[in-house]
Formats: C-alpha cells, structure tokens, sequence
C-alpha cells in the first residue's frame, strides 16, 4: 500500500494521486454515515421529519453539534444516540485515513538517506 522505508520516496504527481484517492474513500466515509443517518432521521421520528430536515440534523450529529430538532419518539432517540456514538467514530477514522499520506510521507523523508531523495 505504501512504500517500503528502504525505497525512494513517491514522485509528486504519484503522491497527488495517493492524496486524491485517500480522500475520496474518507469522503466516501462521511458520505455514506450522512445517508444513514439522513435516512434513519426521516424514517425513525414521528411525525417524520422532511428529508431537509433530517439531512440537517444527520450533519449537525456527524460535524459534532448535536441534533436540531427536539424527537419525541423513544426510537427516533435511540437512533440518534447510537447514530452519534457511529458519527464520532466514523468523523476520527475519515480524518485518519485523510492524514495517513501526509503522515506516511513525513516519516518516510525522515528515513531515507539524503542521496535517496
């Protein structure tokens, strides 16, 4: 996946692509979590919220904020306290994939010899 220590370290344009493809699987992270808990907003609350709504209370969980809207139900705040305990978790592992190339390529500059580079 990532080059061996004893290897030079990635041109730049291969390095760009690492960057590029990286952020694409975290913000294919943050993208799914933001359907799920889109969904379970609209779908779980009663009365149902609109899809605006729940799309708005699904980001405002996943950035870290806290839900909007009061929920009534005892499923829709069931929901919302696993879906936020699930959003922590998801938000601190697509951060760690999104640094993983800067890191990696930070310490592989540190190890190779200076006739390496």
């Amino acid at each position: 996946m990532f080059e061996h220590h004893s290897q030079k370290v990635l041109p730049r344009p291969k390095f760009q692509r690492r960057v590029l493809k990286y952020s694409l699987v975290a913000l294919g992270m943050i993208g799914v979590s933001w359907i799920i808990g889109a969904a379970g907003y609209h779908y779980l609350t009663h009365p149902h919220l609109s899809w605006v709504d729940s799309f708005y209370n699904a980001a405002m969980i996943l950035g870290g904020m806290g839900p909007v809207d009061p929920l009534k139900c005892d499923t829709a705040k069931i929901f919302a306290s696993f879906y936020a305990l699930f959003s922590g978790i998801t938000f601190l592992s697509a951060t760690s994939v999104l640094f993983a190339p800067f890191i990696h390529r930070f310490f592989h500059i540190l190890h190779v010899d200076n006739a390496d580079r």
